[in-house]
């Protein structure tokens, strides 16, 4: 993939960018890139630099590894240490996850509620879950959305993994179960 004035790296994003902008549609878009993520995963211990791997005990880590100019496209590496979740959320895009290191968890909620549009009177239900090990890759569309909690639970090591976007994913809209309510935060990253 890369060449001898390239990394592996430059080579995905640069081939990410041209695959978005060719495949506009979000199912479209991250079947060509899956195989392209799948790819980078080989070949992460060749561009992943410590901090990539920065992490917090007070909750996840956002690194920011790559956006373009015109916020399109981002690529982070989220780090997990045992315990730690997100909040119940959506992201309004399209993406693609790839396990670097550990086994992630994802569990799925399917909303009810017809209203799309509302941010209150949410019904939401448990879906299944689906765990990532190292090498796995998964996709998500918005469609319309792609509601679910992420994460390593305590009796589990740190997982590390890739996340490209179509979009810089600044903010996000999160679930409170309890209140059957929805809101959009925003959320911090480290630049890499």
């Amino acid at each position: 993939m890369a060449t001898a004035t390239t990394t592996p790296l430059d080579d995905f994003i640069a081939e990410a960018v041209t695959r978005s902008r060719e495949h506009p549609a979000p199912a479209d878009c991250v079947m060509e890139l899956a195989p392209l993520m799948l790819e980078l995963l080989g070949t992460a211990k060749d561009f992943m630099r410590p901090q990539h791997f920065r992490s917090d005990p007070g909750g996840y880590t956002r690194n920011l590894i790559y956006a373009t100019a015109d916020k399109s496209l981002s690529l982070y590496s989220l780090v997990w240490l045992p315990g730690q979740w997100t909040p119940v959320h959506d992201h309004g895009s399209w993406g693609v996850v790839g396990v670097v290191e550990g086994i992630l968890e994802e569990r799925s909620y399917v909303r009810l509620s017809l209203d799309r549009d509302a941010d209150d009177n949410i019904d939401l239900v448990r879906g299944g879950v689906v765990l990532l090990g190292r090498g796995a890759v998964t996709t998500f569309v918005p469609n319309p959305d792609h509601i679910h909690v992420t994460g390593v639970p305590g009796d589990r090591p740190r997982a590390v993994s890739l996340h490209l976007y179509g979009r810089m994913m600044s903010n996000f809209n999160t679930y409170d179960l309890a209140t059957r309510s929805r809101r959009r935060i925003t959320v911090a990253h480290n630049e890499s």
